[in-house]
């Protein structure tokens, strides 16, 4: 690992975690018995839990692939999550090898992770960063050692601003970092929502709030707002699924109503 190397943190397995919980629905194994039971329960509210990850993991691969075909070389992945093979870096590297990533999390199994997302082309680089989403500052002065912010750079918020409330400061988060980002640059964001069911939304968001965490689902207008000033890429703000599908491969998933995420990708002017 080169430049920051962060400290490991005692991993708390007594209270459920939203990168343990994904990785449990992608059918990984870096959960813990906590992490399973919130999930099977949200799985009780929507059985097509591990659809919804699936798909917001397939929209990465293919805003990813979109991006480095349409000359983007440096990306900043905030909230990565627990490493699941391909890695953005890896769908980045594929199109362009040179291509330099900075992943970002704030969970201590990802950092036990870090390894399989340092991997790196030898003409590209990749580096990891232990650090919250809600410290824009100490990300961007970590990320500045292997980005260049004189020239564009991918910022990806997938699958996170879900997890702030608008008290928290959601959208000044997302102007601070993308104030940040030279023009040329992109924002990549995925989301849940509660547009198809928000009594269901409702009950999820009371379980998360009964464990002190936030699930904050917001509706298309409302993901659409943290693009503001900034120019959509076609087909704008759209269901996760529905963002260029011809790029990347088919998830089937259970029934024929729509996966409840929106996503998209919008380029700074």
């Amino acid at each position: 690992m080169t430049g920051h190397e962060p400290q490991p943190t005692e991993i708390d397995t007594c209270k459920p975690h939203p990168a343990r919980m994904y990785d449990w629905f992608l059918g990984g194994k870096d959960n813990y018995p906590v992490d399973e039971q919130m999930a099977r329960q949200l799985l009780d509210l929507d059985a097509r839990g591990r659809d919804m990850a699936r798909v917001n993991r397939a929209f990465m691969h293919r805003a990813t692939r979109w991006l480095a075909e349409n000359g983007i070389r440096q990306f900043l992945d905030i909230g990565t999550g627990i490493p699941t093979e391909p890695n953005l870096h890896q769908v980045a590297q594929q199109t362009a090898p040179d291509a330099r990533i900075v992943y970002c999390d704030n969970d201590p199994i990802v950092l036990a992770h870090a390894a399989a997302l340092l991997r790196s082309t030898p003409e590209g680089a990749t580096e990891y960063i232990q650090a919250d989403a809600r410290e824009p500052e100490a990300i961007l002065e970590q990320a500045g050692k292997v980005l260049d912010f004189d020239r564009p750079i991918a910022l990806s918020l997938l699958a996170l601003l879900h997890f702030l409330d608008d008290e928290d400061g959601a959208a000044a988060l997302v102007d601070r970092l993308v104030e940040q980002l030279p023009s040329g640059s992109y924002l990549v964001l995925s989301h849940t929502t509660g547009d198809f069911d928000p009594e269901g939304a409702a009950q999820a968001a009371a379980m998360y709030r009964a464990r002190g965490m936030t699930l904050r689902p917001r509706s298309r207008a409302e993901l659409g707002a943290f693009f503001g000033g900034l120019e959509l890429v076609e087909p704008g703000v759209s269901l996760s699924a529905h963002w260029h599908p011809e790029l990347g491969e088919v998830i089937d998933v259970t029934g024929d109503e729509p996966i409840p995420g929106y996503a998209g990708v919008a380029r700074k002017p």
